[in-house]
């Protein structure tokens, strides 16, 4: 008998298999517009009918980076797939998009069924959490491409706005106001450094309770990544916000300035949100300067929103109604040149 697929290090049946115990976790995330399901080449998707006017579509991409190896070493994969969809849909959702549906990219050496499901099944909690569909995937096996028990993943969402509703922070002025949305913590950037400050430098197990933290380095490593959609979508209906930052690589100095325009500047004041200990964790055990931190972590803030100085007691009125902690971290000033940002201690 000749050399099989199987013995180069392929798995067609385990593939099946993988196709099969992924099926009910995405008939979950199912919504009406779709056309079929998994399984086939493409998935189809219907505009939703006389809901939009002028719809605009609304593509980003993205992954979960080298937070993936913190799973890996604890062993723990039911998150990941959270982080992977958080990380598109709230991209998507700074345009004031809504989002229809996702597809996911899981590319591995060995195809390892029982954690290769798990991830998918985050994915579709996520996709539950922003309400939009899981409507299909690309599973890559590629012996000799990645360690046994590696794994890599890329995420895509398409969603939709109304083009009148399209937000881009053109309108955005001096004397508007910053209302914070706390992240969980470090979300799905900078990991190569806390890595390197926390395990490869500091030595710290993950299984252990640093001083400061109050759970598990894993625990607190692995806390995926807050999706914002539902709530935010809501606010949208309630009022109008000029402007929405998603905080991820490049921290707060790199990303809130792309939804402001030329000539004005964020001020925000550090004392005005918590953080979550672990960012001061990383800080002290590593030596890591305090603008270093700040250009690569979220430190505390997922989502930043611009609003208008009379919207502000309504806009913090209808999050709490929802449940969600907000707070007022700034101000937009006049400025030269390009949009910047400034965290003041």
């Amino acid at each position: 008998m000749g050399t099989t697929y199987k013995q180069s290090g392929v798995d067609i049946d385990a593939g099946d298999a993988f196709v099969e115990r992924i099926k009910p976790h995405a008939a979950r995330t199912l919504r009406p517009e779709v056309i079929g399901g998994v399984g086939g080449f493409g998935g189809l998707f219907a505009l939703p009918p006389g809901k939009y006017k002028e719809p605009v579509l609304v593509a980003g991409t993205d992954g979960v980076g080298t937070k993936l190896k913190v799973a890996f070493a604890a062993g723990r994969h039911g998150t990941v797939g959270i982080d992977l969809v958080a990380m598109s849909v709230n991209d998507i959702l700074t345009c004031g998009a809504e989002p229809l549906f996702f597809l996911d990219y899981f590319a591995t050496g060995r195809l390892e069924v029982d954690a290769a499901a798990e991830v998918v099944k985050g994915i579709a909690q996520g996709c539950e959490q922003a309400g939009c569909a899981l409507l299909g995937g690309e599973t890559a096996e590629m012996p000799g491409f990645y360690a046994r028990g590696e794994y890599d993943l890329a995420g895509f969402c398409v969603g939709v706005v109304e083009r009148s509703a399209i937000i881009d922070g053109k309108s955005a002025k001096p004397g508007d106001v910053l209302i914070g949305l706390p992240s969980s913590g470090l979300h799905s950037n900078g990991y190569s450094l806390a890595r390197k400050v926390l395990l490869d430098d500091g030595k710290l197990a993950l299984d252990a309770t640093p001083e400061g933290l109050d759970r598990p380095l894993a625990d607190a490593l692995l806390e995926p990544t807050r999706i914002y959609v539902k709530d935010v979508l809501a606010l949208l209906q309630a009022v109008k916000v000029k402007g929405l930052a998603h905080i991820t690589g490049s921290g707060i100095p790199g990303n809130l300035p792309r939804c402001l325009p030329d000539g004005t500047r964020a001020v925000l004041s550090e004392k005005t949100w918590p953080k979550p200990p672990i960012f001061d964790l990383i800080a002290k055990l590593g030596g890591v300067e305090r603008d270093e931190m700040f250009s690569t972590f979220n430190m505390g803030l997922g989502l930043i929103l611009v609003v208008a100085k009379e919207d502000v007691a309504q806009a913090l009125s209808v999050l709490s109604g929802r449940g969600v902690q907000a707070f007022e971290v700034g101000r937009v000033e006049a400025g030269q040149g390009e949009a910047t940002a400034v965290v003041e201690p």
